[in-house]
């Protein structure tokens, strides 16, 4: 019983070449291996095409003015009646319960001229006000939607498969958005209002949130919610999605467990994230992994990775943990790879200094629209860092650090595509020396104005990582010869 009053309740060469690739049809990915003539041989995925269905618009519910001022009502008697201290020793489901026999009991009291169904729709509605994260409850729990957008109270656009829509969801007013991203951020142990009226936070599955508050937004506040599906993209499934070839796969593949220092380019909302998350899964289990992020949101499934995540400064404008502060401190946790979420600063020089000095294998991504253009922009996050540097010398560190820039775009579509593989040889005079291994081209769009293209290898039938490639390949094999001797010795 939970009613204050009386209420009953229930209780690094140029193009990669044509890789040589071994047709064997295999549920998984095959290992990457040297053949006796030291050729790279790669079998591919299964190439099963399984096509994108649409996903379906959400439900358009038709909710007057009439509606909010009944669902008002009820709620502010409802808040009158429970003692939400007590609510809140009961696990989710009971607590539901609770609110449901008690709406319904002011339902019946206050006699509300209400259908059955719109009756449930008010229970459900109120039940996620108290409970969750009130008119957004319905789009959290799709996993068809990347990103959520709400501009104020009274409109909201979600993006489904590429396409950015209009939702029917809407918000009582700005108190209510205000109130529910408050509630968001605080779970993190950040806070958002006047006095600091801009935050990024997560959801507790790994969705990223940004919020931006009045008086900065003019027209309420403004929330984007960057949703994780619940089940992690792998390569295959890229692959069968069309982001990558086959042959494209493995080659990342080989990539990922080489340790080759990789930097993931791509504009905003190009997959980047959810690239650096399949590549993480090819590290190896016994490995130390480090990650270093804005807001923790990478996936990896190793059992021995620390996740660390920045703090802004406090109300005094003190405390404040930058991603540099970070990645220096990185360094003296004995790490063998740092996974940096997104490069955006000064910290890209900590990053090259830690690839440099025998973290091979670390990886970051940058908001850049070519590899080319990725480079630079690392250059001059350094010169905007303050570090006093020739143009040559920083180059040098570039080169020297990086041997594998992965492009990622969204194109105009909406579709996803890894567009460029691209090693990075070394210096050519004062110029950094790259070479594409693979591209994609794009042919034109067809009558639906989906774009054609195709992946295609330049020719490179060794990359500049060659050796390390095989040394990895070697290790394993001498590890499985030791493992043979010793089981015949028992």
């Amino acid at each position: 019983m939970f009613g204050k009053r009386g209420n009953e309740g229930s209780p690094k060469s140029q193009n990669t070449g044509q890789v040589a690739s071994t047709p064997a049809p295999s549920p998984a990915m095959a290992t990457p291996r040297l053949d006796a003539t030291d050729t790279l041989v790669l079998t591919p995925p299964p190439t099963a095409a399984s096509s994108h269905s649409a996903a379906p618009l959400p439900r358009k519910r038709t909710r007057t003015d009439d509606y909010y001022q009944t669902k008002a009502q009820v709620f502010s008697a409802l808040i009158d009646t429970i003692d939400l201290s007590q609510l809140a020793k009961l696990d989710t489901e009971s607590a539901r319960e609770e609110i449901r026999d008690i709406v319904n009991d002011i339902i019946t009291i206050k006699n509300f001229a209400m259908s059955i169904s719109e009756q449930e729709e008010l229970l459900e509605d109120i039940c996620n006000d108290v409970l969750g994260y009130g008119p957004l409850e319905p789009l959290l729990a799709r996993d068809d939607i990347a990103d959520i957008m709400v501009n104020g109270s009274g409109q909201t656009f979600i993006e489904v498969n590429g396409k950015t829509i209009e939702s029917d969801i809407r918000f009582r007013d700005n108190a209510q958005l205000l109130s529910i991203c408050q509630r968001i951020v605080s779970q993190v142990g950040r806070r958002v209002d006047e006095s600091s009226p801009i935050c990024d936070a997560r959801l507790p599955d790994g969705s990223r949130v940004n919020v931006i508050a009045p008086p900065l937004a003019i027209d309420g506040p403004a929330l984007t919610i960057r949703k994780f599906k619940k089940d992690k993209l792998t390569l295959d499934q890229l692959v069968r999605f069309g982001a990558i070839t086959p042959e494209g796969a493995v080659l990342l593949q080989i990539i990922g467990r080489v340790r080759c220092n990789v930097v993931i380019s791509g504009g905003t909302g190009s997959g980047k994230t959810t690239l650096l998350n399949c590549l993480t899964s090819y590290i190896d289990k016994t490995e130390r992994v480090i990650t270093c992020e804005d807001t923790a949101e990478l996936q990896l499934q190793q059992p021995h990775v620390v996740r660390l995540e920045t703090r802004p400064p406090n109300i005094e404008g003190e405390g404040e943990i930058t991603m540099r502060d970070l990645v220096k401190n990185c360094l003296r946790m004995r790490p063998e790879r740092i996974i940096v979420g997104e490069v955006r600063g000064p910290e890209v020089f900590d990053l090259l200094q830690a690839m440099n000095t025998g973290h091979d294998g670390s990886m970051g991504t940058i908001h850049a629209n070519t590899p080319r253009e990725c480079l630079s922009r690392m250059e001059s996050m350094i010169a905007m860092g303050g570090f006093s540097l020739p143009s040559k010398t920083v180059r040098e560190i570039i080169s020297s650090s990086v041997d594998i820039v992965i492009q990622a775009a969204r194109l105009r579509d909406g579709s996803r595509r890894i567009t460029q593989v691209t090693e990075v040889l070394g210096m050519e005079g004062d110029v950094i020396i790259t070479q594409d291994l693979m591209r994609y081209e794009m042919d034109g769009e067809d009558a639906n104005g989906r774009i054609i293209g195709r992946h295609v290898s330049t020719g490179i039938s060794k990359p500049h990582f060659w050796d390390r490639a095989r040394y990895f390949n070697e290790e394993k094999r001498l590890a499985a010869a030791l493992d043979e001797m010793e089981s015949k010795s028992q």
